[in-house]
């Protein structure tokens, strides 16, 4: 559950008794939207609100005592506010996490002094003050909003999303698996530059996990277990036993692995030192552990993985790496996204296990069992793409949003038919500033919300594409 620290702005001069009706109100649509909140009580200062510094001590006191529950913060304007209390709190706070900042709307028929707000001015008055004390804040979709409103909810679902991204990549931790594919220097990236936005990467060679893997027995209870998963998750007619369980052996070891360095997603050398020395690909292994929302990215692509990781905790639901792959006939918005796969099932109309039929023609199809098959179904799609920029010293990447067709294909591996806007422009953008030609996606709209906590939380460079 998503938690956040809730500032109830107040000024004397306007009637202080709106506080009182906005505060419950707050509270009740945040519950009702499934958020936790931390708040004063009206037994803390007057309705609970902030207006002197004695209150703005309290609530960041507050704040600090609930510092590891906190995920971010709404101030919220049912009066004019006192700008100078709401900056002051937050800063005495000291959490750096993201603020949304919400007014109130005033009615035409309740002008008077006894019922006039103000908010929509003291709205910018608050945002003049945390401009100059340097806290970065979001702002509601329209300036004034009722908090009743289904477009307020809506905004407060997208700030949960930026909070539970900015909060999980403040010391997310990825592993690297393997050396990348000698050919595939678009994927070479720098671990510094991550490190410098709190994110981790352990690394291991893979013959550590194929020696691992190798030292368990076809009937270790582990083993076993996993065979099972694999099997119920899918299909595996026609697959060899032998392959079936040199994917399970595999799998333990790579959960135990990230069981014990605590690890939220993971990179893996995908080809072709493991068809040839170990016997399969480890496709649906790592689909199964992204469609749990622990991403696993191929051809060891790290920011690929951080980009699968910042959709996955945006939406909640499961990401896929994918190629930028083909155009589809003469439609200049439509384009063949592809992996040979390791897609989660989720992302499928059906899924099945099958070989992989571009390696197999180097090492033999009896070392490339073990993709995942089949037609991405339809549904909206936000696509994101994080990229190291060494010349620059900075992280950057694009971000959009589209939708998978149920265009027909024919191909193999898995694949999908994208529809993006203006999607020439987006090809020209990726090329004219060298950005891979791998991408992340995720069957959802959160585009909103993770340019929202790239740019003004994280820090990094992300282009929008409209």
């Amino acid at each position: 559950m998503t938690t956040l620290g809730v500032l109830v702005g107040n000024r004397g001069f306007f009637p202080s008794e709106l506080c009182e009706q906005g505060r419950k109100t707050i509270l009740s649509v945040l519950k009702e939207e499934g958020f936790d909140a931390v708040a004063l009580t009206p037994k803390d200062t007057k309705y609970g609100s902030v207006e002197t510094w004695s209150d703005s001590r309290k609530i960041a006191d507050l704040f600090k005592a609930n510092r590891d529950r906190i995920d971010g913060i709404l101030v919220t304007l049912p009066n004019f506010g006192e700008e100078r209390g709401i900056a002051d709190a937050l800063r005495l706070a000291g959490l750096e996490v993201p603020v949304l900042v919400h007014a109130f709307p005033d009615e035409p028929g309740r002008m008077t002094i006894e019922h006039r707000r103000d908010s929509f001015c003291g709205k910018m008055s608050a945002c003049n003050n945390l401009r100059q004390y340097g806290i970065p804040y979001s702002l509601t979709s329209q300036h004034t909003m009722d908090p009743e409103s289904a477009a307020f909810r809506q905004d407060l679902r997208d700030f949960g999303a930026v909070c539970r991204v900015v909060r999980a990549m403040r010391g997310a931790r990825f592993a690297q698996i393997g050396a990348r594919p000698a050919a595939f220097v678009t994927v070479r990236y720098s671990e510094k530059l991550l490190e410098e936005s709190g994110i981790s990467v352990e690394s291991l060679d893979l013959s550590e996990m194929f020696g691992r893997a190798w030292n368990l027995k076809d009937k270790d209870s582990a083993v076993l277990s996993k065979l099972d998963e694999i099997k119920d998750y899918v299909k595996t007619t026609r697959i060899p036993k032998e392959s079936l369980a040199r994917m399970a052996k595999f799998a333990v070891v790579l959960d135990q692995y990230i069981a014990e360095r605590e690890l939220d997603g993971t990179a893996i050398q995908c080809w072709t030192s493991m068809e040839e020395y170990f016997g399969v690909v480890p496709c649906t292994v790592m689909s199964m552990m992204s469609n749990k929302l622990a991403p696993s990215a191929c051809e060891v692509d790290v920011p690929g993985v951080v980009g699968m990781y910042a959709l996955a905790l945006a939406s909640e639901t499961p990401s896929a790496l994918l190629d930028w792959n083909n155009n589809y006939g003469s439609d200049p918005n439509k384009a063949v996204c592809f992996h040979c796969s390791n897609l989660p099932k989720h992302f499928f109309e059906s899924a099945r296990m099958d070989y992989q039929e571009i390696i197999a023609g180097t090492v033999g199809k009896l070392n490339t069992f073990g993709t995942v098959v089949g037609k991405v179904r339809a549904s909206p799609m936000t696509y994101f793409r994080v990229s190291t920029t060494d010349s620059k010293g900075k992280i950057s990447g694009y971000v959009g949003e589209g939708r998978f067709t149920d265009d027909p294909l024919e191909t193999f591996g898995g694949a999908g038919v994208v529809e993006i806007p203006n999607l020439q422009k987006l090809l020209r953008y990726i090329c004219e500033n060298g950005f891979e030609h791998h991408v992340a996606a995720n069957m959802s709209k959160v585009g909103s919300a993770v340019y929202e906590a790239g740019t003004r939380y994280l820090g990094w460079d992300i282009h929008r594409h409209e």
